[in-house]
């Protein structure tokens, strides 16, 4: 795990276009991909159903909800970057989301992020556009390519 970690918001320009870090790992077991289907009514037997997924699916067993990943960029995101001065964060959306590799039950997932953009928000506060990248442990392509857009405030 490596963190950036800066003082106050008037810190971040000068880490625009450059690497953030790269959070610790985190596990995708069975149970939080079915508890995941349980929140969303997502029962589609490839997340939740590992003897079928195992004998029907192209993937060699059940895995994770595309989206049950891209949620995960929240813990790992804490990680990458602190802002000792910010009282409040907010998710404020993403620009672009990819799939662009399944993650298997019992996979590792973590987070390489680079600052792309920071603005000056009207009222206060800064708004951060990220490159992120999910990677997947053992995998060559990542497993959620993003661009997540935060704003900070002080």
């Amino acid at each position: 795990m490596s963190t950036t970690r800066i003082a106050t918001l008037a810190d971040l320009k000068p880490l625009a276009g450059k690497p953030l870090g790269t959070s610790s790992w985190i596990e995708v077991p069975q149970e939080r991909i079915s508890t995941f289907a349980d929140a969303t009514d997502d029962h589609q037997w490839i997340h939740v159903d590992p003897e079928r997924a195992r004998a029907e699916s192209p993937f060699g067993g059940p895995i994770a909800h595309g989206y049950l990943t891209l949620a995960l960029i929240i813990p790992m995101w804490a990680e990458v970057l602190a802002v000792d001065s910010v009282t409040m964060a907010v998710n404020y959306g993403l620009n672009k989301v990819r799939f662009t590799s399944p993650v298997p039950a019992g996979g590792r997932v973590r987070l390489n992020a680079a600052l792309k953009k920071v603005e000056d928000l009207p009222k206060g506060g800064v708004q951060l556009t990220v490159d992120g990248k999910i990677e997947l442990e053992g995998a060559e392509r990542p497993a959620v390519v993003a661009e997540p857009v935060y704003r900070f405030f002080e």
